[in-house]
């Protein structure tokens, strides 16, 4: 991780650079992609920029990309020119890692950088372009890589050691009912049964207050008639065997159930 004065400096580089270089251009790739802030990506040299197919800049040390699209959708992000953040992920699905990409699109749905709509919106826009990253980055939104959904490391964690485990996959972050007037969302839900999963991550150290909110969560969740299982941070990463164990008794026995 580097410190803020390493990150200011390296961004001074990025927009000396693009200056350099001039309008039309952007940052794209891993460079786009940290300065948007996406999970799992620092900015670092070499830089990825993207000019018209009709430019031919070359910059020593960096990496210059040329686009047959008519107008590639950017951004300014604190004064630095951009791909968008639906763009930049379709770049990075063309070439970077599954697993990666899958946290970088979560990510940015979380943060609200983007929508699955508008990446939709980008892939048709997009798909003609000549290049692998439109189907590719549609094979990750429709969940071809299992850690998809996982809004965490500790989630995404608890989705790989099912999958290894031959064990269902479980809907992410749903809605399922409410406590006050206010709804209650689950970390994991497993469809067709009325059993959720919550991951505790590091909060065991928790307030008066905290306790008072889960333990109002947990029974509005029981009396919806949902069966809880609850696993902690070290349980997911120090006995994964145990874990699934309780998630396939849980499973083991339950008919498909339209009303959870």
């Amino acid at each position: 991780m580097k410190n803020t004065r390493a990150i200011a400096k390296l961004l001074d580089e990025l927009d000396a650079l693009l200056t350099s270089v001039g309008p039309p251009v952007a940052a794209c790739g891993a460079t786009a992609a940290a300065v948007h802030g996406f999970e799992g990506y620092e900015l670092e040299r070499p830089f990825h920029i993207v000019v018209p197919y009709s430019r031919t800049p070359r910059r020593v040390g960096h990496i210059v990309h040329r686009t047959r699209l008519a107008n590639i959708p950017t951004v300014s992000v604190d004064g630095i020119r951009c791909t968008s953040p639906s763009v930049t992920l379709v770049h990075l699905a063309a070439s970077h890692p599954p697993k990666q990409v899958t946290i970088a699109i979560d990510g940015a749905l979380r943060d609200r950088l983007t929508s699955e709509t508008h990446l939709h919106e980008t892939i048709v826009a997009m798909r003609s372009s000549g290049r692998e990253g439109p189907l590719a980055l549609l094979q990750l939104l429709q969940g071809a890589e299992v850690v998809r959904g996982g809004q965490s490391w500790l989630e995404r964690r608890f989705l790989e050691i099912l999958a290894e485990a031959h064990l269902p996959r479980p809907v992410t972050q749903q809605e399922l009912t409410t406590r006050k007037r206010h709804l209650v969302r689950v970390d994991c839900r497993f469809p067709g049964t009325p059993v959720v999963a919550e991951l505790l991550g590091y909060r065991w150290h928790r307030s008066p207050t905290d306790l008072s909110r889960d333990a109002g969560r947990m029974n509005a969740l029981v009396l919806a008639g949902y069966q809880v299982l609850q696993f902690t941070y070290a349980q997911v990463t120090e006995e994964p065997a145990w874990v699934t164990d309780q998630v396939r008794a849980a499973l083991a026995g339950h008919t498909r159930s339209p009303a959870l």
